[in-house]
């Protein structure tokens, strides 16, 4: 059994899964933004798990720019105290088991090459569309992580210009990009994405037209990613892609440019993620039996 954390912004997720990736045992843990009580929280709830579990080994989802062989979360986050240390060290000096540590968007691609919609499929552009846009690159099964380790950073590529001012991906294409232009026009922050389609589907024009124009920008990143790495399939993550009409819808649009742009023939092989909430954690323990191997873990 592998004891899987998800550090998230507002908690963090934990559970001990098999090396099939079955879920066994879940939970979610407060964070702390102290270092001491960050780590006592984890600390304490491995503790509680090995009494439990015959637990082999230690995977971590962590947001920020993972060096996953060292150990360090480097980049920035919403819990800035995760940054710094070297996690790999810390949990094997402390517990003497095996330890992995991914990025979370690179964990919930991995979820989805390990027993999703990636499954078997060696090149894969994964795009979850959130607050902001973020990815993963998986090249012959195995995450790409760039020199920097900014591989998959699909939110940070230029999309826009308007008077001298450059609109990234994240900017023009997360479901905040649209809630953001409403709540503009009608001058009131309680918008949500939930509400700006409700009010759509009963015919407001304004909500009508951001939604259409998201759709435009989030398939105008798409086409650009596949000429980029020409992947087998982009899959689609994050809550809006539950929408059942998001992959048409996207479709449509990718239809749209492709006749506009007679010289483009290939149009983005597409479909949204298998894995939800528990991506992560699934994906972590994906990272972990690619470091580490699953001879030792067999049930």
């Amino acid at each position: 059994m592998i004891a899987c954390i998800d550090i998230g912004g507002t908690s963090i997720k934990v559970g001990v899964l098999d090396n099939l990736g079955k879920i066994y045992y879940k939970d979610e843990l407060k964070v702390y933004h102290e270092i001491e009580l960050f780590k006592d929280t984890i600390f304490k709830w491995i503790e509680d798990i090995k009494e439990r579990y015959d637990i082999e080994g230690i995977a971590i989802s962590s947001p920020g720019a993972v060096d996953s062989k060292v150990g360090i979360i480097g980049g920035a986050s919403a819990i800035p105290c995760i940054h710094g240390p070297n996690w790999k060290e810390i949990l094997f000096n402390k517990f003497n088991l095996k330890v992995s540590i991914e990025n979370d968007a690179n964990c919930a691609a991995l979820a989805e090459a390990f027993n999703g919609a990636g499954k078997d499929i060696k090149d894969i552009m994964f795009v979850v569309c959130g607050t902001g846009i973020g990815g993963a690159i998986i090249h012959n099964g195995e995450i790409h992580h760039g020199k920097n380790l900014h591989g998959g950073e699909f939110g940070y590529m230029l999309m826009e210009e308007e008077s001298g001012e450059f609109y990234n991906f994240s900017e023009v294409a997360s479901t905040m990009s649209f809630v953001r232009k409403v709540r503009k026009y009608y001058n009131d922050d309680s918008w949500d994405g939930k509400k700006v389609f409700e009010e759509a589907k009963k015919g407001n024009k304004i909500c009508e037209e951001v939604i259409d124009r998201f759709y435009l920008n989030l398939a105008k990143g798409i086409f650009n990613l596949q000429y980029i790495y020409d992947p087998d399939i982009i899959l689609l993550g994050g809550a809006i892609s539950e929408r059942e009409d998001f992959v048409s819808e996207i479709n449509n649009r990718l239809d749209y440019l492709l006749g506009k742009i007679k010289i483009a023939k290939v149009k983005p092989n597409i479909a949204t993620c298998t894995h939800k909430k528990d991506a992560n954690l699934i994906g972590a323990l994906a990272n972990f039996l690619g470091e580490h191997g699953s001879s030792s873990i067999e049930n």
